[in-house]
């Protein structure tokens, strides 16, 4: 079956039995709503009071949306057994999200029958799902080997550097290895990581299993098996790689050149822990949500910075949040292309689609759109200024966690907003860009064309 006939038969059975959209939201709503009971019980507090049910269910869909944002302390608040319905509700949100993004990768990338034979073979209740089955096993066994080094990691430092108990050092390697590979930012200290700033065996690891995380399974995928060939790289791989070190790069910088001698943030630090720091920060908007230095003394010049990092976000296939790095890879490169007036987008040695491009504008619109509107309603809702309120919109629609520090003061109807920005900003763009791909269709006639005045 050609590309073409496939997607018409993988959109057909979808629509005719299950939509991507709605798999994905009422996966990711079911469990929210589960962990929301789960935390509302007496036993998830340190106190044995419960929680109200505005609280457990910001915190329930913060961790499955792996967003990390908090209106109550975690470490303080939960018990262990809450604390580990969080940090479960995160594996369990960040295993979903990779499956479900590298499934329709795979989907629409031209190998169609996956998703196709998914439905069609559990209407026939035959098991021979070899394909899918191998790749979701792929990508479970990647994310626990990652959770796992990286948690290994951090359990030595917590003993050796800190004196911690083997029993304590393992849940601490553990719950953060799991939050940052997952790029969840919840941590079990009311600071997050900035005890930590100075220190590169927490950091480095720490922010390595973020960039890992964000980068996606498709990616890792074909940079094992072809790293020795970077001309056979699809795209998306040096999309994601390209664009994922030039921010990185830029941000840290920015960073360093903003904050260098602000007395609250980077000023008391060594000049090495002053770069380690803001590379730490420059890693953290790629949806990490962990913080080394305080994110409510910063300058607005870097809370504008981080504005546009968090916007843009991880790779896509990973659990980074935002519009994606590949999108605004294909819109940069649109650009590019129309300033120099050529008719065709090319990257490298191939072509972009137009339908490919429409799809990125469409996103990256709707983000912008989606930001606009709920910046607006919390303005009106809340006395907070307008860059405040703006990183917190931004940082639950792009999953990142990062906060200014007025989560907690926002009203019932601000948190049920921010609740709202969060689901959105985590199954919106997957289920939008798997429903545009497969919705993909030949139109067998033109209308005139109209040239209006642009600009």
């Amino acid at each position: 079956m050609g590309m073409n006939g496939g997607r018409r038969f993988a959109a057909a059975v979808l629509g005719r039995f299950q939509h991507p959209a709605q798999v994905i939201a009422g996966s990711f709503g079911l469990v929210a709503l589960v962990g929301t009971i789960l935390l509302s019980l007496p036993v998830a507090t340190a106190s044995g009071r419960g929680t109200g049910p505005l609280d457990a269910m910001f915190t329930a869909t913060s961790a499955v949306t792996v967003t990390g944002l908090a209106i109550v302390d975690t470490g303080t608040h939960w018990s262990v057994f809450g604390e580990l319905v969080i940090i479960g509700l995160v594996q369990v949100g960040g295993l979903g999200i990779m499956t479900f993004a590298t499934l329709f990768a795979v989907l629409v990338s031209g190998r169609l029958g996956l998703r196709a034979s998914l439905l069609a073979q559990a209407e026939t209740r035959s098991l021979s799902m070899i394909d899918v089955r191998t790749v979701v096993r792929k990508v479970v066994l990647f994310s626990l080997v990652s959770e796992a080094i990286i948690m290994l990691v951090l359990t030595g430092r917590f003993v050796i550097g800190y004196g911690e108990p083997i029993e304590r050092a393992v849940y601490y390697g553990a719950f953060h290895s799991i939050s940052a590979f997952n790029n969840a930012g919840f941590a079990l200290w009311s600071d997050s990581l900035v005890r930590f700033a100075s220190d590169p065996y927490i950091s480095l690891p720490i922010a390595l299993a973020v960039i890992v995380g964000s980068f996606g399974f498709p990616v890792w995928f074909e940079l094992l098996r072809a790293w020795r060939h970077p001309s056979r790289w699809s795209i998306l791989t040096r999309l994601t790689l390209g664009i994922s070190v030039i921010l990185l790069v830029l941000g840290t910088l920015a960073f360093m050149v903003t904050e260098w001698s602000n007395p609250k943030t980077l000023g008391p630090l060594s000049d090495p822990a002053k770069v380690l720091a803001a590379f730490f920060a420059g890693s953290m908007p790629r949806s990490g949500g962990f913080n080394s230095i305080d994110i409510s003394q910063m300058y607005p010049s870097s809370w504008l910075v981080t504005d546009v990092l968090m916007f843009i976000g991880g790779g896509s296939a990973g659990t980074g949040g935002g519009i994606k790095v590949t999108t605004f890879g294909l819109l940069a490169f649109v650009l590019w292309a129309e300033l120099r007036g050529e008719n065709h987008v090319n990257i490298g040695n191939r072509r972009i689609p137009e339908a490919i491009q429409r799809q990125a504008m469409t996103i990256a619109l709707l983000g912008v759109g989606l930001i606009a509107v709920s910046t607006y309603a919390l303005l009106v809702l809340t006395p907070h200024t307008l860059d405040r309120v703006l990183f917190e919109a931004i940082s639950a629609f792009g999953t990142t966690g990062l906060s200014t520090g007025i989560s907690a003061d926002l009203p019932p109807a601000g948190h049920i907003l921010i609740v709202v920005l969060m689901f959105i900003g985590r199954v919106g763009p997957l289920t939008l860009g798997s429903a545009l791909a497969l919705r993909e269709r030949t139109t067998r006639y033109e209308l005139p064309e109209e040239r209006p005045i642009v600009g």
